[in-house]
């Protein structure tokens, strides 16, 4: 019996051995499987969410891609149609390539670069037909070195002119286009014989590319840089003044103030300044295609697109000193909060104060209106008046005790322990210099481990007394803290005196409505700017 049930064990076990390796190999494919699946499906959800985020953002850009799409049909019939194909040819494919180039997310942008394209396109055009026309009236070989000279020349020339600050940032891409174009008509007319074939069909194919880029940008749901630039500064002076509203109320709010600083980088205090300092590039590159853009509302007569930029400089000087008062909020030092509790209603009302002065401010852009006349109210005034009242009330606070006169004795002590010590160094080096060499060279090695020994001494005796400072002046560095967030505060209100200075220059040169509380439908003033102001304002060549 004992021998059966020996011999069935063994049975059963040679059995799981054959097979178990089949099984763990499915067991390993149905976990990769299903690890796959799971990939799969949190890829396609991330894909949806992100497709879904960006058209919410700004709906405008779902209205750009079908316009994209839309062009790219119209100019694929040039190949898909037989009587236009026959008519282009393969010259047809610089229509898909204006297309796909040109056409950009604004009207001006796709002005800038559609003018562009179609200026360099026919000056290019004529100059290749001009150099062939010169070159085919020599020999093969003069011709060719006639050629290669031409395009050394040109090369050079329009290279060079790219770096001219006019150039460079309104007509640089035409430069490109002018030496693309230019290379391969003036080359390839070497081998091919019909050049002007080639210019007549590359150009009607370029000239219909860009028509309907201009079609589609400026009569089909138009996108308007100048719009844009004008709201996003509507934007950003509502973000400041959020900033420093939010700012303010968690410094006096928030009893501990250091939990938040590891999520301060994506706080909405944070996230309001920086759109405002990360906004130059963008607002000049705005400003520079509003400039192209031609006249579509009645707002928009010669609109001083460069005041803009100016304006969001001085909010980006602005923004600097917002970003120095949330820095408050995280220094290591922080003043009690029963300290900050005596200066909190003051110090609240002038941020409101603030707050409403750029909330009014916007809303003059967004309207185009001028500013309130009284933008800066009395009630600004007296919360910075009571706020240099309530500081004076605390003077032992900001003028320190007895204690901080021991601060200034430990500190004069340890200036004189370094200036001692440097006295020594000093006496010690020019002692070696009187001894000859070999004497100076025995002593200065002696000395050397001894003056090292002292000064690692002198440095561990000197280290624990500086240590103490701080906290024999507690009394007066406590404050410290607060002085600087006050005088930030008080900053920020100088230099709002800036911001209200160019909206209300904005306001004077774009003929802003006046202002009225009862009605923001009044009509504008004035019909057009000042010839002497707004003549340095665009480019020669806007619309």
């Amino acid at each position: 019996m004992a021998t059966k049930v020996h011999v069935e064990m063994e049975t059963e076990m040679n059995g799981n051995g054959r097979n178990g390796v089949p099984e763990m190999v499915k067991n390993s494919w149905k976990k990769r499987l299903l690890d796959f699946s799971g990939k799969m499906k949190r890829f396609t959800g991330c894909l949806w969410r992100t497709i879904w985020k960006a058209g919410r953002e700004d709906p405008r850009r779902i209205i750009h891609a079908f316009k994209v799409g839309l062009c790219l049909t119209l100019v694929s019939l040039l190949y898909l149609i037989e009587p236009l194909f026959k008519s282009f040819g393969t010259s047809a494919i610089w229509a898909v390539m204006t297309v796909v180039v040109v056409l950009e997310f604004t009207a001006g942008a796709t002005l800038c670069k559609g003018l562009n394209r179609g200026l360099g396109t026919v000056l290019a055009g004529s100059l290749a037909f001009l150099i062939n026309y010169i070159a085919t009236r020599s020999e093969s070989v003069v011709r060719a070195v006639f050629i290669g000279a031409a395009v050394f020349l040109i090369g050079t020339a329009a290279t060079y002119m790219r770096f001219f600050p006019y150039i460079k940032k309104n007509y640089d891409y035409g430069v490109v286009i002018f030496l693309l174009t230019f290379n391969l008509i003036t080359v390839s007319s070497y081998r091919v014989e019909n050049v002007l074939k080639i210019v007549h069909d590359r150009f009607y194919a370029i000239s219909i590319g860009c028509a309907i880029c201009l079609f589609m940008s400026l009569l089909v749901f138009p996108i308007w840089s100048g719009e844009d630039l004008h709201n996003s500064t509507v934007g950003k002076l509502e973000r400041l003044a959020k900033s420093i509203e939010a700012c303010v109320n968690e410094y006096f709010n928030d009893p501990e103030i250091k939990e938040n600083q590891d999520k301060s980088s994506e706080g909405p205090i944070y996230k309001g300044y920086k759109a405002v300092l990360d906004s130059k590039s963008i607002d000049e590159t705005l400003a520079l295609y509003a400039s192209w853009e031609p006249r579509h509302s009645r707002h928009c007569y010669r609109f001083p697109w460069q005041q803009y930029v100016k304006v969001g400089a001085v909010l980006r000087q602005f923004g600097y000193t917002v970003v120095a008062l949330h820095g408050c909020l995280q220094t290591e030092i922080q003043t009690p909060r029963s300290v900050r509790a005596r200066f909190k209603d003051p110090c609240i009302r002038l941020a409101g104060e603030v707050t409403k002065a750029l909330m009014e401010l916007a809303n003059s852009i967004r309207r185009r209106r001028h500013c309130s006349p009284e933008i800066l109210s009395d009630h600004l005034h007296e919360a910075l008046q009571d706020l240099d009242t309530a500081i004076k009330s605390q003077p032992r606070l900001f003028l320190g005790s007895k204690k901080s006169q021991t601060t200034s004795n430990m500190l004069a002590l340890a200036a004189a322990h370094v200036a001692r010590y440097k006295q020594e160094k000093d006496h010690g080096v020019s002692l070696a210099s009187v001894k000859t060499e070999s004497s100076a060279f025995l002593e200065w090695k002696r000395k050397r481990v001894g003056r090292e020994e002292a000064k690692e001494n002198e440095r561990k005796a000197l280290r624990p007394q500086l240590s103490k400072i701080p906290i024999t002046s507690l009394e007066f560095s406590e404050a410290l803290p607060f002085a600087a967030f006050a005088s930030l505060l008080v900053e920020i209100v100088a230099r709002l005196d800036h911001v209200i200075e160019e909206v209300e220059e904005l306001g004077r040169i774009a003929c802003y409505k006046e202002f009225n509380p009862d009605d923001d439908d009044i009509s504008v003033t004035c019909k057009r700017p000042p010839v002497d102001v707004t003549k340095n304002q665009l480019p020669s060549h806007a619309f």
